[in-house]
Order: C-alpha cells, then structure tokens, then sequence
C-alpha cells in the first residue's frame, strides 16, 4: 500500500520569532501528529524539500527530524526517509470522539434541527466482504460483474469525441443514456416516455428525495408502506411531511386504508420492500382510481425488476397510469453495482422540469463520465449479458437458500415471485434480530435485520433479510445452518 507522503507547505516559520528553527519544526510536526493530520505510517517531507522550501540549512531539518526519533515521535526508514511513528508516545483518541454533537457551541445547537446519525436506517459492518457469509442486500458479486468490458466503456468515454460532455457543467442529462432508458428500460416496464419527461439522477435515493422536495413545498399528508424502505418515510418527516404508514398484506398495500386527505402515496408495487409482495393488478387499478378521485399523487419505487428469473414482472404501475398522477423511480445501481449512483426519475413534463431546476441546484448532474461510461456499457448489449448472468445465478442460490430453510424454525415470510435478490425471514418469537445479527457477526456471518422498515408504533422484532447477491453459492448451507444454530441457541 501507498504510504501518505506530508506535503512541505505545511510547514512554516516564525522569522520575528527568538524561538530557534528547530524547535518551531519540531513543534509542527508535534502539532500534526496529536491534531491527526499525520496518521502513523505518515511519510514526512525529504530534508533537501523541506529545506529549500523554508529557506534553511538542510542540517537543520536532519537534526530536528532526528531529535523527534528519539522523542518516539518519528522512526527513520531506510530508503524511506521519516516516517510518523506507531508508538506509546502518541496519544490516541477513541474513533468517533473528534465530532460530539452535545460539545457543539450554542449558536449549533440553536440552528441543528436534529441529529441525523440517530435515524433509523440499514447497517452492514463495512468488512462484510471479509465473511463468509455475508447475506447482505444490495450488493453486486465481483465475480460475475464484467470487469473489462465496463473497463473499456470507461475508456472509450475518455476519448475526445466524448470530451465535451464529460467536462460541460451544463445542467444536462447524457443522451445517449437517456435514449437507451426510453428505447430499452422503460419499455420493459410497460412505459412510454419522451426525452423531456425522463431526469437522470444520483441513484434512485436522489430521484425520490427530488420527489420529496418538490411535493413537500407546502404541508403534506403522504402514506408509506409498513413494513417499508426506511429513507422514504424519514426523508419526508424530514422535508416537513406528515406520514402515515399502512399495513402491507400478501396482496401488497391496501387502498381502502389510505386516510382520507392523503395527498401523495409513496409505493413498491412491482416488488415491495422487504417482503418481495406484488401489488396486485385489482389493487393497482382501486389506487389509480383512488388518486384521480381523492386528488392524490403517485411515486413509485420500481427497484431490481431486472431480476426476474422465475417469471416476468408485473408491468410499472405507471405503466396503466392514465391521468399522469404517478412519479416513477428507477436505478441502475441494482444491476450493475451499487457504487455507480446512476437513476432516474419519468414523470409529466413539468414535474420534470422543476426536478430538473432543482437538481441543478443542489449537485448539477450526475458525473458526464459515468453517464457516458454507463450508456456504451448498456447499448453495446454488455448489460444484457450481465443481466442474464446474474438471473442464471440468482436462481441457483435463491433455491439453495430456501431449501436449507426447509425444516428450520426459520419461516419465509416474503419472496418476490418474480426472483429478486433477498428473501424476507420470520425468527420464532422471542428472538430478536438485532441481537441475532450481532451474534451471528461472530461466526462470519451477516444479515439485515428487519426492525428499520417498521414504524415506530409497529415494530416487531423478529424479522429479518436475508440477501443472496453476493454469497457464494456454496457457502449458503452452511451460512443457514449457522443461523439456526445461532437461534437455537439463543432460544435455550
């Protein structure tokens, strides 16, 4: 690994000062090391650098450096130079004591209107990938993503043909992506659109925080699923909304529970988060017609319907929509990689483009490079291929994971019929998952525990996902085994 080498104009002198040129290096590089600034393993500047950008004798840095080994505060490396040194000498801070919200001054504390690390949201530890069995959600398998040819889309879109608009910091959205999502993904899903109705976005995070903010200019009453993707209910309470949330069922959200003067529903109808339901076409229709006759709006989440497998998938519920009351969502991250960031929102055209107002606002656009990068990979028909890749995958480990479900006190209690990428798991009473997950952790093994998607008021404990994108096919009996016997133990 690369060490980090200090820059030498961090350093300075006091020329007025009586205070000799070693001791005031000495003191910044002290003053480096306890601020963090120079982590251990730090390599510092080369004495002839320093030297000649200060202005002294290059003995002087040799001896200021060498007076700090022997403090404990450097170790001289050969072929290296000075080195910031992992040693008693240097006190240590505990990880996450540099930022205490309670330690904020008064005028912070007036203008922070909450602390949002408390939200509820979706923790993985950040070294999953280091377990065995990591049932994680979300995530893409390395092995079948395809390395060289997104490689090779990415130069492509470095060369100068495409230069233009890669640096252009217009608010514009890349058209050859845009034409291959109304040519290719939107037809799929049953949906036809124009150029002017379709906003690329920061992932599908972003196209329904744009939603949020748009619907949310003046008050408003909006329904969520419960159980539910826990940024979409926390996003509107913190744009000022007023939520509700309903109880999804086997046939998926019931319209005849949305309250009266609800003016936006906020849904997962094709494959619901988390337990996999899909809204059934006899509830899809009652809630178009209760938007037109209730005066409310639609957004739709249509997330992972790539990942049919077993059979295709229902058609967008905006697909039927007829009166333009519903605002659709759609991402790449699921099936290419998580990391990419890249989605989009269709709607009316000018729903379009006040989102489009405010996305420049907030961020422009999405980065020209990865735009242009993601429409070679998708109109070369890479996509294509990957896509039938991880559909041949998938089904091979959604089958093994079910399978060692069989016989267990485990219940699936969800599964999108069409095939998706997790399944959605009920512990015996008694167990609670956030414990489990955390046992677990100790035996290699990762899962997602199911209390986030509750509301406050319905919060079972005993859920949790079970995601099978990223484990190894032939780790996943004994990842399930590990599970039971964790909860069997946890039962005695």
């Amino acid at each position: 690994m690369v060490k980090p080498r200090i820059a030498a104009d961090v350093f300075f002198l006091d020329r007025s000062s009586k205070r000799p040129l070693q001791t005031q290096i000495r003191e910044t590089v002290i003053a480096s090391i306890l601020s963090k600034q120079a982590l251990p393993g730090s390599v510092m500047p080369s004495s002839r650098k320093l030297a000649e950008h200060l202005g002294v004798a290059r003995m002087t840095i040799t001896l200021a450096f060498q007076e700090l080994v022997d403090q404990g505060f450097l170790e001289a490396k050969s072929r290296s130079g000075y080195l910031v040194a992992n040693t008693d000498a240097i006190p240590h801070q505990p990880r996450g004591a540099d930022f205490d919200l309670t330690k904020c001054s008064n005028v912070w504390k007036k203008v922070l209107s909450e602390n949002l690390a408390e939200r509820r949201r979706i923790i993985k530890p950040k070294d999953w990938r280091s377990m065995p069995y990591p049932f994680v959600f979300g995530e893409m398998d390395s092995n079948i993503f395809k390395h060289t040819e997104w490689r090779e889309c990415a130069r492509q879109a470095m060369g100068k043909r495409d230069f233009d608009i890669m640096a252009s910091n217009e608010a514009t959205d890349d058209p050859l992506l845009v034409d291959y999502i109304l040519a290719r993904m939107l037809p799929r899903r049953g949906i036809t659109a124009n150029r002017e109705q379709v906003l690329i976005t920061v992932g599908a995070q972003n196209a329904l925080w744009l939603a949020t903010e748009l619907l949310t200019r003046s008050p408003l009453k909006a329904v969520c699923e419960n159980p539910g993707y826990p940024d979409t209910a926390q996003t509107l309470r913190w744009c000022g909304a007023e939520v509700t949330t309903v109880d999804v069922d086997q046939y998926g959200l019931p319209p005849n529970k949305i309250p009266q003067g609800t003016q936006a529903v906020f849904v997962t109808p094709s494959h619901h988060a988390p337990t996999g339901v899909t809204l059934s076409r006899e509830r899809r229709i009652r809630l178009l017609e209760q938007a037109r006759d209730h005066d409310f709006v639609i957004v739709e989440d249509d997330y992972e319907f790539e990942m049919s497998f077993i059979e295709p998938p229902s058609p967008a519920l905006k697909a039927i929509d007829k009166d333009e009351r519903v605002l659709y969502a759609g991402s790449f991250s699921k099936a290419l990689f998580p990391g990419l960031r890249l989605g989009y929102l269709v709607g009316p055209e000018q729903v379009i483009a006040e989102a489009r107002e405010l996305r420049s606002m907030m961020l422009r656009h999405p980065p020209g490079h990865l735009q242009r990068t993601a429409a070679y990979f998708l109109g070369q028909g890479h996509y294509d291929l990957l896509i039938r890749d991880m559909r041949r995958e998938f089904a091979k480990r959604r089958t093994a994971v079910i399978e060692a479900l069989v016989g267990t006190s485990l219940e699936l209690a969800g599964a999108a019929k069409f095939g998706g990428s997790s399944l959605w798991v009920k512990a015996p009473v008694g167990i609670d998952t956030e414990n489990l997950a955390l046992e677990l952790l100790k035996v290699g093994v990762v899962i997602e525990i199911g209390a986030p998607f509750f509301s406050e008021q319905h919060k079972p404990n005993n859920f949790f996902r079970l995601g099978y994108s990223s484990i190894p096919f032939e780790n996943i009996d004994e990842g399930i085994r590990r599970i039971v016997d964790m909860v069997s133990k946890l039962q005695n």
